[in-house]
C-alpha cells in the first residue's frame, strides 16, 4: 500500500528496530526505501543483506536530497515519510488507509501521533516515556499501553511520519533542495501542498509511532531555514501554522485560506523581519 521513505545516516541499531517494527507491527506489507548516507557504521551492510531497497550517498547529503532520491523508486500511490529513530505501533498503518478511503481525492497530508520521552511543549504528541535511546527501550511496556493515552485527531500534519499520494510528492516537487541540509524543509514542503489545494492536515490518531527524539541535527552545519522560509513565503513559520494548518488545535475538518486581515497584518510582521534581520 505504501512506499515507505527512510533517511539514515550511521544509525543502524534505530534503523533496525524502525524496519523490524514495520514489518512485524504493519496490517500490510509496505514497500521500504531507505538512503544510506555515508553508511560506514554497518548500515550498507545491513541493508544488502536484507535485501532492502535503497539509495546510496558517500557523504551526508541531508534530508532533501535524500528523501527525493529514494521518493524516485516509490512503485506504490502513497508515499510514507519516516525517520530512521521511530518504532511504528500495531496497526498504524490500517488506521490511515482507512482515512484516505474516506476522501474522494488526495488533496490531504496525513500524520501519524507520535509518542515521545521527553516534553517539548508539543501539542501534537503524546508525551510518555518508553525509554530513550535503543538501550533503555521498553518495547514490550509500550506495546501493552501505546493505545491507552487519550488524544483527538490533530490539525497540522507536517513532520514525519507523514503520508501523502505519490501523485502530489511529484506535483510539488518533493523536498525543496534549498533547505538542505533540511531545517524547516518540513514546514516548506507543507506550504507547497497548501499552494497545490491540500486543504486536509490531519494528525491521526489511532495511528501511534513511538519516537525516540534522537537526532542527528547536532552533527551538521543547519541551514537558516526560517530565514529561507520567510524570503520564499514572505510569511513567518509561525504564521503558517498558526492561521494556516492551525497547528497543535483539535482537528476541524476542511481548512479555509485565512482572512484578509489576518493575511495583511502577518504580512506586515514579515516584511519587518526581513528589514531588521538585514
Amino acid at each position: 500500500m505504501f512506499s515507505i521513505v527512510i533517511p539514515t545516516w550511521n544509525n543502524l541499531e534505530y534503523l533496525k528496530l524502525c524496519v523490524n517494527s514495520i514489518k512485524k507491527n504493519s496490517a500490510h506489507q509496505h514497500q521500504i526505501i531507505v538512503h544510506v548516507n555515508d553508511g560506514s557504521d554497518g548500515t550498507l551492510d545491513y541493508i544488502k543483506e536484507e535485501q532492502i531497497e535503497y539509495t546510496y550517498s558517500a557523504d551526508n547529503i541531508g534530508i532533501c536530497y535524500a528523501v527525493n532520491q529514494a521518493a524516485a523508486l516509490a512503485q506504490h500511490d502513497y508515499i510514507v515519510y519516516m525517520n530512521d529513530d521511530m518504532y511504528v505501533c500495531p496497526l498504524w498503518d490500517k488506521y490511515i488507509i482507512e482515512e484516505i478511503q474516506k476522501l474522494p481525492d488526495d488533496d490531504f497530508m496525513f500524520s501519524g501521533t507520535l509518542i515521545e520521552p521527553r516534553d517539548t511543549g508539543n501539542l501534537c504528541v503524546i508525551n510518555a516515556n518508553f525509554g530513550n535511546n535503543i538501550s533503555n527501550f521498553n518495547e514490550k511496556q509500550l506495546l501493552e499501553n501505546y493505545r491507552s493515552f487519550s488524544k483527538s485527531d490533530w490539525q497540522g500534519s507536517a513532520w514525519p511520519p507523514t503520508i501523502v499520494s505519490k501523485t502530489k510528492w511529484n506535483m510539488v516537487g518533493g523536498y525543496s533542495i534549498e533547505f538542505s541540509p533540511g531545517m524547516s524543509s518540513d514546514d516548506d514542503f507543507a506550504m507547497k501542498m497548501w499552494q497545490s489545494g491540500c486543504r486536509i492536515f490531519k494528525g491521526i490518531s489511532k495511528s501511534r509511532i513511538y519516537h525516540f527524539q534522537a537526532k542527528s541535527t547536532g552533527k551538521i552545519k543547519k541551514n537558516d531555514g526560517r530565514k529561507q522560509f520567510l524570503l520564499k513565503w514572505g510569511i513567518n513559520q509561525s504564521g503558517f501554522n498558526k492561521h494556516f494548518i492551525h497547528r497543535g488545535k483539535k482537528y476541524m475538518g476542511i481548512l479555509h485560506e485565512p482572512n484578509n486581515s489576518i493575511l495583511l497584518k502577518e504580512r506586515f510582521r514579515a516584511k519587518l523581519k526581513i528589514i531588521f534581520s538585514r
